[in-house]
């Protein structure tokens, strides 16, 4: 059984994020989440220590990108410096029929990804450890990265990632007008969605950068 406390929350910022999940969905939700308090004890995942901030900060942040996937009806999608899987794993669990990849060149982060995809039964999860720049999977009709790089280097490390159509989708905590001015030539602001998430103070954006 799971922590009631972890549970009722959950529930509560899923509803105010206006996500309506199935049970099964929410287990598994809630089961990743006692896998990331118990491996980081050991292992150092992630400095958000307290398990209600890392629904908070991890989960529900996350999965505010959740919405914007669905629109764009995106087939597969490959998370970049993932850490310990988000947010890939999070869209993986939710969106079942969406391929997900997941890069980070940190060993004991995608051990732990790995292990998360044995114990939910995650068919729809690769995991690749390496650097981002280095991989030749794909394409991808959409990067996403999450407090990665900064959105140049981002764009320099994944160029070959993604589809000629496909988008670059950078979550940041600020709007950063310096980043936009300076992106290279051929690429694009294309919309920048503010993500409203529970239980964070600040506003998030989701920078969503194409090819042009």
């Amino acid at each position: 059984m799971f922590d009631i406390e972890y549970q009722n929350l959950l529930n509560k910022q899923l509803k105010q994020l206006g996500l309506a999940l199935d049970e099964q969905t929410i287990e598994q939700l809630l089961a990743y989440h006692a896998l990331l308090i118990k491996w980081n004890k050991a292992f150092n995942l992630t400095a958000v220590r307290d398990p209600i901030e890392m629904i908070n900060r991890h989960i529900i942040d996350s999965l505010s990108v959740l919405a914007f996937v669905d629109n764009a009806q995106f087939e597969n999608i490959v998370d970049v410096g993932s850490g310990p899987g988000l947010p890939g794993i999070l869209l993986a669990i939710c969106r079942p029929k969406l391929q997900v990849t997941s890069i980070d060149s940190n060993g004991k982060k995608t051990r732990f990804q790995n292990q998360v995809k044995i114990e939910l039964g995650l068919q729809n999860l690769t995991v690749i450890r390496g650097r981002a720049e280095d991989c030749v999977s794909g394409p991808f009709a959409a990067v996403i990265s999450r407090a990665f790089a900064s959105v140049n280097d981002m764009l320099k490390w994944t160029d070959q990632l993604c589809a000629k159509d496909g988008a670059f989708l950078a979550m940041k905590a600020i709007n950063s007008e310096q980043e936009i001015s300076q992106l290279p030539v051929g690429y694009a602001l294309i919309a920048n969605h503010v993500l409203e998430v529970p239980g964070c103070e600040s506003t998030r954006h989701l920078m969503e950068i194409r090819r042009v």
